[in-house]
């Protein structure tokens, strides 16, 4: 299993640091690794839907993100509106990633402000700030299946949606 923190990965058999795509300086590889940070990159911090349908295979299964799995990049894209028109200023930062064969799993850190009213409730001006995880299956420079679990309560607790549980 190769591991890959940051930019570098690092695979157990060597010591040394193998390099990762920098997306500053040399083009995303189309490594499992290559792909992710594309993905987080192009589809949510530059808010791009073309992207979408770049980085995702048509017949795509997400599963995580709503309460049966997306089917699909076109089925994707609304999913994909509806939290950036309510997070206008959101970033996901990819702090870890893990490699193994055609498959990645990344750890994300979510900021943002909840300035939008698309999630379903009036914007609550509230920053966000939660974690979750990515894992990814990769043919041929696309997503062809995704398993996400963020937290999502975290979130909705400080939007105060959902009130935080008695301490102690």
């Amino acid at each position: 299993m190769k591991r890959a923190y940051g930019m570098d990965a690092w695979h157990p058999a060597s010591a040394a640091p193998v390099p990762v795509a920098d997306s500053e300086e040399t083009p995303m590889a189309a490594t499992p690794d290559g792909v992710m940070r594309q993905w987080f990159k192009e589809v949510w911090n530059e808010r791009n839907p073309e992207a979408i349908d770049k980085l995702m295979s048509a017949d795509a299964k997400v599963h995580g993100l709503a309460g049966v799995p997306i089917i699909g990049a076109s089925a994707f894209k609304p999913f994909h509106k509806t939290f950036c028109d309510s997070f206008n200023d959101f970033q996901i930062e990819i702090t870890q990633s893990l490699v193994d064969g055609d498959r990645v799993a990344v750890l994300c850190h979510v900021t943002g402000k909840h300035d939008g009213d698309a999630l379903g409730g009036k914007a609550t001006q509230q920053p966000i700030d939660f974690w979750g995880m990515t894992m990814g299956r990769i043919e041929n420079g696309q997503i062809v299946e995704g398993w996400n679990t963020f937290d999502f309560l975290t979130m909705y607790q400080q939007l105060g949606w959902v009130k935080t549980p008695v301490e102690g």
